[in-house]
């Protein structure tokens, strides 16, 4: 390996050397909206070829960019912004990356050092601003400390639980010159479990008569989803996904009994509440997936807990775990597939019991009879019979989400693109993010008319760069989901949740994308085929039936 005191010294302005410390530590996209305050940086990307620079028409779907590429890939994604309006703009990306355990490094534009606390133009403390939304805030005060403070921004990001870091760069750092020794790409030590915590895990398995497996959070590779399989195959666990966490495992695989989120079946949620033994791998436990920490209780839980996280910091933070384990879900899952049962797991029936429900509650129904418009049902089933096993489903939020994750069978690993957070917007830019990377894969972005309206414009960054994403707008003229509490709480007083939308398909043509517009379920199919073979970015704007709000709920009914 190449070390810092053999690397070239060679005066280098700060962007030329920021670029540099990109490089060594592997970087190969960056998305940004250009701006005044890091021009030696864009000037630097221009010669550094294997630095791809994607170019969006906001901030935040930059930083949305880089969320979803972190997402896919487990390296931090990177994003570059201005200063002031564009570091706001990011901070939506940011907050998602803080929630959703994402590594990201956000670089932002900052004044002159002689200019700061004088409020000038654009100007940001961005300690104060990003302090409790970031992982780590910093600014860059010296020239020589660049490849340090990157090389500690790239290892905060991904050590421990993931998270974003935001890096301020003043203007006179970047154009100032200075000789710098380089660093070495930054290495991440991985936590693994004691012996001791696996026997008494084991220990606790063989007293279960009623276990269940919640897998969740961040920091999975391929192996650790294998190795999580043939530990849940040889003590046959029933196996729940954490909030938006749906691809973790196979949800065809008999082992698997549905997601613990937004929509979860009441017979899941019964039998979180029925378990005995809760083994949590990776997941943090927020009030999304506990149902407000009804489902698990705070600080002491009916079950007993196994909590096995890769951040300490996570451990007995919320909920007191009769055994808290500090690992690395890699690390987790290679133990976890060692361990072996002394006898025949006695809860076959208890297994066989939460797959039968998850299958009748994942089985899309009929439309009632008076439904007008596209079901959205026969539409996500539709698409998870045809759809290859690698394809990246993406979407941001609204109740338009609960069909896919109710209907759709995630099979393989870094295939859901989701914000736990309930990010509005992020779908379009996560799609195009996440096809950009993987060219060869069919990626599908659902987004609400709400949603999509947040960074519709992104269509342009699609078009300009070339990535065919299909887009399917599911528009019902309201925000459904606020629709639904205000009927809730508010019956009959409609207040600030209808939407005037534009026509979607002449919309989509004026960015040159592929459009059609379809109004009965039975025209989707042949649509989509149409939309995949257009070759560019296409997009399916889906009429359906406002009073429809969530797949079991009239609006009517609320």
């Amino acid at each position: 390996m190449t070390t810092a005191q053999t690397l070239d010294t060679a005066s280098r302005n700060g962007g030329q050397i920021l670029v540099d410390a990109l490089r060594h530590n592997q970087v190969d996209t960056v998305y940004c909206v250009p701006g005044e305050s890091f021009l030696p940086v864009l000037d630097a990307l221009h010669d550094a070829t294997q630095i791809r620079t994607i170019v969006t028409r906001h901030e935040g779907a930059a930083s949305n960019m880089a969320d979803a590429y972190g997402k896919l890939t487990g390296r931090p994604g990177i994003a570059f912004v201005t200063r002031g309006p564009g570091a706001t703009h990011a901070s939506n990306g940011v907050h998602t990356a803080k929630q959703d355990s994402t590594p990201m490094i956000l670089f932002v534009g900052q004044v002159e050092t002689t200019m700061k606390e004088r409020e000038g133009f654009q100007e940001v403390d961005y300690r104060q601003v990003f302090g409790s939304l970031a992982k780590w805030a910093t600014e860059i005060e010296d020239i020589e400390r660049i490849p340090e403070v990157v090389s500690r921004a790239f290892s905060v990001a991904m050590s421990g639980r993931p998270g974003p870091v935001v890096v301020a760069l003043p203007e006179d750092i970047l154009f100032n010159a200075a000789a710098v020794a380089d660093a070495p790409p930054v290495r991440i030590s991985q936590a693994a479990p004691a012996q001791h915590d696996l026997d008494e895990l084991a220990r606790l398995l063989e007293q279960a008569k009623k276990p269940l497996l919640v897998v969740g959070g961040t920091g999975w590779t391929e192996n650790a989803t294998r190795d999580l399989a043939r530990f849940v195959h040889t003590y046959n666990l029933p196996v729940t996904a954490s909030f938006r966490r749906q691809d973790l495992f196979d949800n065809r695989d008999a082992h698997y009994v549905g997601q613990l989120g937004l929509g979860t079946s009441p017979q899941l949620a019964e039998c979180v509440k029925q378990a005995d033994l809760l083994l949590v791998l990776g997941s943090r436990l927020t009030d999304t997936p506990t149902a407000g920490y009804s489902l698990v209780t705070s600080p002491g839980p009916g079950q007993t807990l196994v909590h096995l996280h890769v951040d300490p910091a996570e451990l007995n933070r919320v909920f007191v775990a009769h055994l808290p384990i500090n690992t690395s879900m890699p690390a987790a899952a290679a133990a976890l597939a060692g361990l072996k049962p002394q006898a025949e797991p006695a809860w076959r029936a208890w297994t066989e019991a939460a797959r039968a429900d998850y299958i009748a509650h994942s089985t899309p129904l009929a439309p009632v009879a008076d439904y007008k418009g596209v079901d959205m049902g026969a539409v996500v089933a539709h698409l998870n019979n045809v759809l290859p096993d690698d394809a990246i489903i993406a979407n941001g939020a609204g109740n338009y989400t609960v069909w896919v994750h109710r209907f759709f069978r995630y099979r393989q690993p870094a295939t859901e693109l989701a914000p736990t957070n309930g990010a509005m917007g992020y779908g379009l830019p996560a799609a195009i993010a996440a096809k950009l990377h993987a060219p060869e894969k069919t990626v599908v972005c659902f987004a609400g008319d709400g949603c999509f309206m947040m960074y519709p414009q992104e269509l342009a960054t699609a078009m300009q760069f070339g990535a065919p994403v299909v887009v399917i707008v599911v528009n019902n003229g309201m925000f459904g989901t606020i629709r639904m509490h205000q009927e809730r709480e508010y019956p009959g007083r409609v207040s600030g949740t209808a939407l005037s939308n534009p026509d979607f398909v002449t919309f989509a043509h004026a960015f040159g994308a592929y459009a059609e517009r379809v109004q009965e379920t039975t025209d989707f199919p042949a649509a989509f085929e149409r939309a995949l073979a257009s070759g560019k970015p296409a997009l399916l704007e889906l009429c359906t039936d406002p009073a429809q709000i969530n797949p079991q709920l009239r609006l009517a009914s609320v």
